[in-house]
């Protein structure tokens, strides 16, 4: 696709493409969220649990994971930074960049700040438009720990 496109156009696509669905996240329309992922789509973030596959798939682990919210009145803002890009030899677009999420709750004035991760992703470009293939988070505070099982 650089062929097309200069790497900071690339760049400024990839970012903007974040912005969007991070905010798809945060705001809970997890079906939304997996629109952004191919249709056999990749989705791993919970140590220690399988990759979510396909987006029916990532809709329901997202529920899952976010059902310990249930009767919790939470905002959680994730906060992407020190983005990576690199277009591959075969087109797909790899993209690692560092992740902090705060949570907030009503009343309570600070955030409570975490997890730390890194992020890998592999994008794709389909009728022009990016999607994840796949995603990867790799938690901070598991480092130097054994894999879990």
């Amino acid at each position: 696709m650089l062929g097309a496109i200069t790497f900071t156009e690339l760049y400024a696509a990839v970012s903007q493409f974040y912005g969007r669905q991070v905010k798809l996240l945060d705001t809970g329309r997890f079906e939304e969220y997996a629109d952004t992922y191919t249709a056999d789509g990749e989705f791993q973030h919970t140590p220690g649990v399988p990759p979510a596959r396909t987006r029916a798939g990532i809709v329901a682990e997202l529920k899952r994971f976010n059902s310990r919210f249930d009767g919790d009145p939470v905002q959680r803002r994730h906060l992407f930074t020190m983005l990576d890009v690199e277009e591959l030899p075969d087109g797909t677009v790899a993209a690692n960049y560092y992740a902090l999420v705060l949570t907030t709750r009503p009343g309570v004035k600070e955030p409570v700040v975490g997890p730390h991760c890194v992020v890998n992703d592999i994008l794709v470009w389909q009728d022009g438009r990016l999607f994840n293939r796949s995603r990867r988070v790799d938690h901070d505070q598991l480092f130097g720990a054994a894999a879990p099982a």
